[in-house]
């Protein structure tokens, strides 16, 4: 009798989708002694937050309540937001996160103090990879440098090689690229000139 041998593939987990989420607190009833907030989803227009803000301060037991502060935040990946960060920044941070992920938070966490940067994220992500090697490894076959190898005679090629790391190495400390590890791998990003 013979086995059936069944292939499967393997469960492949897919990775968290990053939903922003912030804890707006009443910063007189924080004076006052109690806790007074509300988690707000975080990637919605502005306009929407500040009036889900609104909202939590006239609910307050403290009366004239019109102060508020972020007092936590999930989901941000790598991004942290302060206690006063503005809710237009927010929300931009925010929704550039749930549309591409965390490589996005990590942008904002290197722009943060120049937001009129993160409109240039598409422009400057180059993508995740494995390990910076494998990005450098890909982009000197792009440039051609392995097709040069080629045409090295065979009795030249055991002794000639392209030092990838630290070409790679070379990327980054030269300032060519900037990267930020996470999901699994690199996000590289090209510099801004």
């Amino acid at each position: 009798m013979s086995e059936q041998v069944s292939e499967q593939t393997p469960e492949v987990e897919p990775l968290p989708v990053l939903a922003p989420r912030i804890y707006v607190a009443s910063l007189s009833d924080y004076n006052a002694g109690r806790l007074h907030g509300v988690w707000l989803a975080a990637a919605q227009e502005v306009e929407a937050l500040h009036d889900e803000v609104e909202a939590m301060l006239a609910r307050s037991p403290e009366p004239g309540a019109e102060e508020w502060a972020i007092h936590d935040y999930e989901g941000f990946g790598s991004f942290e937001p302060s206690e006063y960060e503005a809710l237009e920044w927010i929300s931009t941070v925010a929704s550039g996160i749930v549309e591409h992920g965390g490589a996005f938070a990590a942008y904002a966490a290197l722009v943060n103090d120049q937001p009129d940067r993160l409109k240039d994220f598409e422009a400057v992500y180059r993508g995740q990879w494995e390990t910076l090697a494998a990005y450098a490894e890909e982009l000197l076959d792009d440039l051609g440098a392995t097709e040069l190898l080629e045409q090295v005679p065979d009795w030249l090629q055991p002794y000639v090689s392209l030092d990838v790391a630290g070409f790679a190495r070379d990327l980054e400390l030269g300032g060519d690229i900037w990267t930020e590890t996470g999901d699994g791998g690199v996000w590289v990003f090209e510099a801004e000139r």
